[in-house]
């Protein structure tokens, strides 16, 4: 068997992610068995973590989307229990699962990322939609600001749209973001250790990149190559690899960017455990990279043997 000892693969759990969770988990999970790992699945909605000793797993490969697992409350039970696990600590998860404050912090940097404004669930009775949507430019993107996966996205350009954005991503969150629009194309980026993977462009019908587009149809299309310069692949890798560290993220993960409408590009948010289903991003640069899946996989897992 493999020298990382046994390896327990968190997957599922209770996040709004769960069933994308479940499909990057059993996919980790079947590339870790053909690299002879002694390696099984874990689903923290059926067991509590806190068992997780009395398995024998030595070391985490961390699946869990969205809700506990990626905002830092399950980094800090398997810090407690001695337990190395794949992707970035319990501050970098926290901060990141926050898109607010990452493009705050992110915006105090001086790295480029659209205009937004917090918007709290309680605020939403007295708040004058018409007034919100101008001060952004006229047209915006609503956001859970701590769900991924596009869940309860919404775009709005009138006052009565925005009211009714904003009234749905209060199904998903206390605080949602209201960002200004961005018309230019999509990227994503994805980090493996020290490096940016080759970019991805993203290429939707759909009004923008939402669940639909993700998980369920096949008119998305991912260009990767992303069909850009030389010098453009660098500026936008450069970036993307300068936004994952500033948020002290480490092991892997994804910075999401776009283009305005003059071609500046915005950084959108990070994800410190992106998907790995058949349809996932990561694994596809990495292919552009040189690394099958279950290289992609061990090499993530191996970041926890520092």
């Amino acid at each position: 068997m493999s020298t990382l000892g046994k390896v327990a693969v968190l997957m599922g759990g209770s996040s709004a992610e769960r069933e994308v969770s479940l499909r990057s988990g059993a996919a980790v999970l079947a590339a870790l068995q053909s690299l002879n790992v002694d390696a099984f699945g874990f689903d923290p909605k059926e067991h509590s973590l806190l068992e997780l000793p009395v398995t024998g797993a030595q070391r985490v490969f961390n699946v869990l989307h969205g809700g506990a697992g990626e905002d830092g409350r399950v980094q800090a039970i398997l810090e407690s229990l001695g337990l190395p696990y794949t992707g970035s600590g319990v501050l970098a998860c926290a901060l990141s699962m926050d898109k607010g404050r990452t493009k705050a912090l992110w915006r105090g940097m001086q790295l480029p990322t659209a205009a937004s404004m917090s918007v709290q669930k309680k605020q939403l009775a007295a708040l004058d939609p018409e007034q919100l949507l101008a001060e952004l430019g006229g047209k915006v993107m609503v956001k859970p600001a701590h769900e991924g996966s596009s869940i309860g996205m919404g775009k709005a350009e009138s006052g009565e749209e925005l009211a009714s954005a904003l009234q749905q991503a209060a199904e998903f969150d206390d605080e949602i973001l209201v960002e200004a629009w961005l018309a230019g194309p999509e990227y994503t980026v994805a980090i493996l250790g020290d490096e940016a993977l080759p970019v991805i462009r993203v290429k939707t019908p759909h009004d923008f990149y939402d669940y639909a587009a993700k998980y369920q149809d096949n008119t998305t299309e991912y260009l990767c190559p992303a069909g850009l310069t030389e010098q453009r692949e660098k500026e936008v890798r450069q970036l993307a690899l300068t936004a994952f560290r500033a948020t002290g993220a480490k092991g892997w993960g994804r910075i999401d960017l776009m283009e305005d409408a003059e071609g500046n590009l915005q950084l959108l948010e990070l994800n410190t455990a992106p998907g790995m289903t058949e349809k996932s991003l990561v694994p596809m640069a990495a292919k552009q990279h040189g690394l099958t899946f279950p290289q992609l996989v061990e090499r993530v897992l191996g970041y926890t043997l520092g």
